[in-house]
């Protein structure tokens, strides 16, 4: 649990144990990375739902996340990731007309706002 808030990158992380409760608690950067992390502690479970306690805040919640973009990737595949739908990639591109003019042309290491829908 610990490895996977650093690689999301969040803050103030900590996990102790408490009478046999699992305490998790941090700052995530995006309601995204809050996601995946809830994800992961939902995947770890426990015995019942009162195991496990957390507490994780969102720094940014303007955003839903934001996206650097590696080679390959398109608007739709990039959609489909954070939505479950490529046809919502129209609202990853109207949310980022300031560096991008085209749907269909974006280039690696560009930094993409994924709104909230």
């Amino acid at each position: 649990m610990l490895d996977l808030g650093q690689q999301l990158g969040i803050k103030n992380g900590d996990v102790t144990e408490d009478g046999g409760v699992l305490k998790i608690k941090g700052e995530a950067n995006t309601p995204y990375v809050k996601n995946v992390l809830w994800d992961k502690i939902k995947e770890i479970g426990g015995e019942s739902a009162a195991d496990i306690k957390a507490n994780i805040s969102v720094s940014d919640d303007s955003v839903y996340h934001r996206h650097t973009v590696k080679s390959g990737e398109s608007l739709s595949k990039i959609a489909k990731h954070y939505y479950g739908d490529p046809m919502k990639y129209t609202k990853i591109f109207d949310a980022n007309t300031n560096i991008l003019k085209n749907p269909d042309v974006i280039h690696p290491d560009q930094e993409l706002v994924i709104p909230n829908l």
